[in-house]
């Protein structure tokens, strides 16, 4: 085939391929997140260890989100670290076994981390274990001052500072 042997074929090794990963649809993700989050007060929780990631593609997207001013380490099981990301609202969660090897790496868009959320079952053992120490202070300190009036009802009919 002497037509085909007179075309001309150039090829360059040396050209970079364009990116392909997930780092700029995780981008998208998180920004529709947002958007339902500021519209909804829906949170939402993506858990990076479960994506595929390329090579570098975890770095662009954590260079991308860039680093906030809080954080917090949480010990139980293993830490816990959360690091606000330079958006508002967006927060890195790892997960790390005993040997800090880590285990998760999540990206929750929230107002405030689950984990940092008091859970309404601790409020109201946290409101038992105050009312126990403020029982025990007030008898501690009637015992210790006869003639305390911290036992005795409120005189209504005492006079009051004017603030």
């Amino acid at each position: 085939m002497p037509v085909l042997d007179a075309v001309e074929v150039s090829w360059q090794a040396d050209a970079a391929p364009p990116e392909a990963g997930n780092a700029l649809p995780l981008l998208h993700e998180i920004r529709h997140a947002l958007l339902r989050l500021q519209q909804e007060g829906e949170p939402t929780l993506l858990d990076l260890s479960a994506i595929p990631f390329g090579p570098g593609d975890r770095d662009r997207l954590l260079a991308a989100l860039g680093e906030g001013e809080v954080s917090a380490r949480i010990e139980a099981l293993g830490p816990t670290l959360i690091r606000e990301t330079a958006l508002a609202g967006v927060w890195l969660v790892q997960y790390f076994d005993p040997d800090e090897q880590e285990l998760v790496l999540h990206i929750e868009i929230s107002h405030c981390p689950r984990l940092l959320s008091t859970p309404v079952e601790d409020i109201d053992l946290a409101l038992r274990q105050l009312d126990d120490r403020l029982d025990t202070q007030l008898h501690a300190q009637s015992d210790s001052e006869p003639g305390s009036d911290l036992d005795q009802p409120l005189d209504s009919s005492a006079p009051h500072l004017a603030g």
